[in-house]
């Protein structure tokens, strides 16, 4: 069949700009547990981005993952690297694993229930609790000024050249020859890439093989080398972009968390109770939060979405990953941090997982993202906490003292919502009263 394709290849248009259309509440809440009942994966953003980033000394493993629409035979994908790249540097990657770390690493909703503060509080439920672990097409013969086309490889349903140039003038009239759409003032960008005597891995769709293969839609591409560079080269995919874009990247390291060096590094705001109804409007909830929380950097901030060891997750938006999967990204580690045996062998590891978020444009983002590997294991993530109150008898008279604080509690709900999203705190009462939390006491 030849119709329109929704390509989950994923080619980041950050990293590879697609050329060819071109304070949890007291008790429970307190403590990294709880059901989790909704996430905030990368498809609630639009025009977004995401790449699995791996690092291991100088070993580097970039998969390459954004939603493209269109006709197979019109995606192009041009990407700077800074070294040669060998055909056994190159391999696809289903797109259902970088749907499961998307999913693994999501902003998350919890939700908790208030005891019956009537009820006697059990001896040993502190301790039980802070005890429990979730677990989890020939080219032309002309010359090129410059150009070098120095290796061509067949990669499962993909052509891909690898090109050295001298001149951005002679690299653009090659990709133009070869169906690679350069949008207008991708010059001075490009060769700033030459003058760094980087290469260009460029692919296109081979539909004859893709048919043969029996492939529905395209995958996402990997492309593994050796360098000291440590960094995403984002400025081709700001060149042709209408509007500012979301790139996220899951970066997975033996040693900890990973930070951009070049731009401020921020955690989202996280960890506190929100109103019941952001139960049925998470999507929105974390929208606002994210918006407001780049709009207070000037969309210069590259912010941490989640952090943590991959062995296990506190509450689980998804099973943890499995070792096969975390080779298939280019993580291939076992073990423990000291070097012991795994408690958990079939999962993965020690990899650490970082999930950054970053908002750019050309005029926010001027320079490709540096990274630096730090040895920091602290966990982190975006958890958002519903915390239910108790709705039973209460003709006690701690049940009085809890009823009458309701109000209060609900308050700074409300205000903290405020803060954070930036909507208007009466219309959030306002919706706060129609789920079972009214800012008054209802007297009995």
């Amino acid at each position: 069949m030849t119709p329109t394709v929704r390509s989950r290849l994923q080619t980041s248009v950050a990293l590879a700009a697609v050329l060819a259309q071109l304070a949890a509440s007291a008790g429970p809440a307190s403590a990294f547990c709880g059901f989790y009942v909704a996430k905030a994966d990368a498809k609630m953003f639009n025009k977004s981005s995401r790449v699995v980033l791996t690092r291991d000394g100088q070993q580097t493993a970039i998969t390459m993952a954004s939603d493209y629409e269109g006709e197979p035979n019109e995606f192009a994908l041009v990407v700077p690297v800074p070294t040669f790249i060998e055909k056994g540097q190159i391999s696809v990657v289903e797109t259902k694993t970088v749907d499961h770390l998307d999913a693994y690493t999501a902003p998350r909703l919890v939700e908790y229930f208030d005891r019956d503060p009537c009820a006697p509080v059990p001896r040993v439920a502190a301790m039980a609790h802070s005890a429990q672990t979730v677990l989890p097409a020939p080219l032309p013969s002309r010359a090129y000024k410059g150009v070098t086309v120095e290796a061509r490889y067949d990669v499962a349903e993909y052509d891909v050249s690898i090109l050295s140039a001298e001149e951005s003038d002679g690299l653009i009239a090659w990709l133009t020859d070869n169906g690679y759409r350069i949008p207008q003032g991708a010059e001075p960008v490009i060769g700033s890439y030459i003058r760094q005597k980087m290469h260009f891995f460029v692919a296109k769709v081979n539909l004859k093989r893709m048919k043969e293969l029996g492939r529905a839609y395209l995958r996402p591409l990997q492309v593994r080398y050796e360098t000291a560079k440590f960094m995403l080269p984002l400025r081709l995919g700001t060149v042709n972009a209408n509007g500012p874009q979301d790139l996220i990247v899951y970066a997975l390291s033996k040693r900890g968390r990973i930070e951009a060096s070049n731009y401020r590094t921020i955690k989202v705001p996280s960890n506190f109770d929100v109103p019941l109804f952001v139960k049925d409007d998470f999507a929105n909830f974390y929208k606002a939060t994210f918006d407001r929380a780049v709009a207070r950097e000037n969309m210069h901030g590259v912010f941490v979405e989640y952090g943590w060891d991959m062995g296990w997750c506190d509450p689980c938006a998804a099973e943890p990953m499995s070792k096969d999967e975390l080779a298939e990204l280019g993580a291939p580690w076992n073990g423990t941090p000291d070097g012991t045996a795994n408690r958990f062998p079939q999962r993965g590891g020690n990899a650490y997982v970082t999930r950054l978020h970053v908002r750019y444009d050309a005029s926010s983002f001027p320079e490709d993202i540096s990274f630096i590997e730090t040895s920091d294991r602290e966990n982190f993530q975006g958890r958002y906490i519903l915390q239910h109150p108790f709705t039973g008898d209460m003709s006690c008279p701690a049940g009085e003292e809890y009823r009458a604080a309701l109000p209060g509690r609900f308050r700074s709900e409300a205000e903290k919502l405020a803060e954070v999203t930036g909507w208007p705190q009466n219309d959030i009462e306002a919706r706060m009263a129609t789920t079972g939390q009214p800012l008054t006491v209802k007297k009995e």
